[in-house]
């Protein structure tokens, strides 16, 4: 059963060199100019909003990326769905449920009928076949800083249980292996229909601000055009109709054969009459399986401290283990998030600088097979990422907080971007190409980056473990027509930094 499940997702030895991706770059892709995008499209359904970036940006499309924030509001439910091509969700805020419905897998949740109510079943026979009230497989809680892994073809759905909020940004790997539809990004629905009379409307640079009077807002503008659109009228701004979930294809009568039910059941499953949208809202709240609060924190937290261990050498199994000869033990049981936002987390912190964290697929086996990772990074006032370059991925970055100078330089030694970034907005970084980030000098800059490779490789210049440090002086002196005390004052002036350096001034690092 496993050693099938795991041909059919693709495990395997693939290493951090070689390419996961498929689909050529469209002509003319050459990185020219890249941009700070802002989203350009934003869609209102009854509990939430989707916020789409610029499918057609000349930039992702060539990076084979796209990208959506979605926004859920308390007690609304993200219908079920599943995609061509794989993703990682980050959440900025809010904390809810996630379910994810994996082939193969058994239904590990199970729900049973009161002694009381089984009695009024009628025949012994008849009570065995009903003790079950609900079975379902495995729900995952999620909170946030959570990085959540989403394999292509997988449906899952998603569920806001708190009083606030939930706001995730999810960018698709469409270049990736996984996708053979064609490179863009498709959402296959389970349910409801998809821009089904929802408004939708242009956003402009500012328009990314979020908050309770934004929410609030929206959601009355949603109610206005719904009882528009219900009386048959159809307001400008209103989308037209682009899509209905999978069972609207099907033939009713043949539909309803196929599942075991009657037509009337089977009209419900097409949607046809229902204008909520792709979120919608539970007004008694999700009832649901699940462990207790305190139950499932108790496991977080056993989780985190095992991966605390790893990260520091200890030696630990864990309850799976995907390695590059496939399946070892359950793949049913898989973790599918990681959270990055914990300082206690991070791979490299100091107080006076910042801190990153990084989740690939030694922390999170999954995603070997979704073939992406993720870096958070948090900079103090002031501070600075000392140059690198990726080597074996592009980087797709959200910036979650604050603002700062962001500068990109092609092959040719020419600056294709450099300009200010700011909270909301997302930038691409080529692989390969040379990159220098420093947050303003009044507030700090944290951003979240998406790598298309599930273990990215990243090369730094200056500092710990750097390309200057591994170079011999002579080779500095002479490829620079420096002294050698310049060059020693090149190779060992940020020896002590690692990755992320403090501010400091031209003429205190040569005096260093």
């Amino acid at each position: 059963m496993f050693g099938a499940i795991a041909q059919l997702y693709g495990f395997g030895g693939q290493s951090a060199w070689q390419s996961s991706r498929s689909f050529a770059r469209p002509r003319g892709c050459h990185f020219d100019r890249l941009d700070a995008l802002n989203p350009t499209q934003r869609v209102r359904f009854e509990a939430g909003t989707v916020e789409y970036y610029d499918v057609y940006n000349e930039m992702l499309q060539c990076a084979g990326v796209s990208a959506r924030r979605t926004i859920i509001e308390p007690r609304g439910l993200f219908l079920p769905q599943y995609n061509n091509a794989p993703s990682l969700l980050y959440i900025i805020q809010g904390r809810g449920i996630k379910g994810i419905t994996f082939l193969g897998c058994p239904e590990t949740f199970q729900s049973f009928q009161p002694e009381s109510e089984q009695i009024l079943t009628g025949t012994a026979e008849s009570q065995s076949q009903q003790r079950i009230r609900d079975e379902h497989q495995k729900v995952h809680r999620f909170k946030q800083g959570d990085i959540v892994a989403l394999p292509a073809g997988v449906t899952y759905w998603c569920y806001n249980d708190s009083d606030v909020p939930l706001v995730a940004i999810q960018v698709f790997d469409i270049s990736n292996t996984a996708n053979q539809l064609e490179p863009r990004q498709r959402s296959f629905f389970l349910a409801g229909r998809h821009l089904s009379g929802q408004q939708t409307y242009e956003m402009g640079p500012e328009s990314y601000e979020t908050g309770p009077q934004a929410y609030e807002m929206e959601r009355q503008a949603y109610d206005a055009g719904r009882q528009t659109y219900e009386a048959g009228v159809r307001p400008i701004g209103m989308a037209p109709l682009r899509g209905n979930n999978i069972f609207n294809g099907f033939d009713t009568q043949l539909l309803a054969e196929a599942l075991g039910v009657n037509t009337e059941l089977a009209r419900q499953l097409q949607a046809q009459n229902d204008p909520r949208g792709e979120i919608v809202f539970v007004p008694q709240g999700l009832q649901m399986l699940r462990p207790l609060r305190s139950q499932e924190m108790q496991q977080q937290e056993f989780e985190e401290s095992m991966q605390a261990q790893e990260q520091f050498g200890e030696s630990w199994q864990g309850p799976y283990n995907v390695t590059a000869n496939g399946l070892d033990e359950n793949f049913c049981t898989m973790k599918i998030r990681a959270n990055i936002d914990r300082p206690s987390r991070a791979d490299y912190y100091n107080q006076r600088v910042g801190r990153i964290a990084r989740v690939d697929s030694q922390k999170l086996p999954i995603l070997n097979l979704v073939q992406m990772s993720a870096t958070k990074v948090v900079l103090q006032r002031n501070a600075m990422v000392t140059p690198y370059w990726s080597m074996n991925c592009h980087c797709v970055s959200y910036v979650t907080q604050g603002q700062g100078r962001v500068q990109v330089v092609n092959h040719q030694g020419r600056t294709v971007f450099d300009g200010t970034v700011r909270q909301g907005q997302l930038f691409l970084v080529p692989q390969n190409f040379a990159v220098l980030k420093r947050a303003d000098r009044l507030q700090g800059f944290d951003w979240v980056t998406f790598n298309t490779n599930q273990n990215a490789m990243i090369n730094q210049i200056a500092g710990k473990l750097s390309t200057f440090k591994g170079m011999p002086l002579q080779v500095l002196m002479h490829s620079y027509r420096l002294s050698i005390e310049q060059a020693r004052r090149l190779k060992f002036s940020r020896r002590n930094e690692y990755k992320i350096f403090g501010p400091r001034s031209p003429r205190t690092s040569l005096d260093h």
